[in-house]
């Protein structure tokens, strides 16, 4: 399947491209988001879960590695950071491979570090900063 590419010039056009990538992936799933640090991660998560219209205020679970967060539509959405592990075998005794083969949304923040447990059909998210004009370059 061909990539997709859009440009966040400023966090008003984050709604457009969350709705643009649940179009394109309309299914629950696994969504691994890659990018450097700073690069808008949580913030284009936080714009998803509103699509998804989740209830819960949605934030990075940096220290407490996933969050869950429920919608009006009484689904869950699993919003993970694995930021701060340090080995696989830490993503592996929380669980993390039941959350991903459950059936409901999951939103990897820092996947590289699990890629080993990963689903094979993960929808790959990249964001990229434009050092020229500080915007926003998502692939997926």
């Amino acid at each position: 399947m061909m990539s997709a590419r859009y440009i966040a010039k400023s966090p008003r056009d984050l709604p457009e491209i969350a709705q643009a990538l649940l179009t394109k992936y309309p299914d629950p799933g696994v969504f691994a988001f890659y990018g450097k640090m700073g690069a808008g991660k949580t913030t284009f998560i936080r714009e998803i879960c509103n699509a998804l219209k989740v209830t819960d205020n949605v934030s990075s679970p940096t220290f407490a590695i996933i969050n869950e967060y429920h919608t009006r539509v009484e689904s869950n959405v699993y919003h993970f950071d694995f930021y701060r592990i340090n080995k696989l075998a830490e993503a592996i005794d929380l669980g993390t491979e039941e959350y991903f083969y459950s059936d409901n949304y999951c939103l990897v923040e820092w996947p590289e570090l699990i890629e080993d447990i990963l689903p094979d059909q993960a929808i790959k998210v990249t964001i990229e900063v434009d050092p020229e004009n500080d915007s926003r370059i998502f692939s997926f």
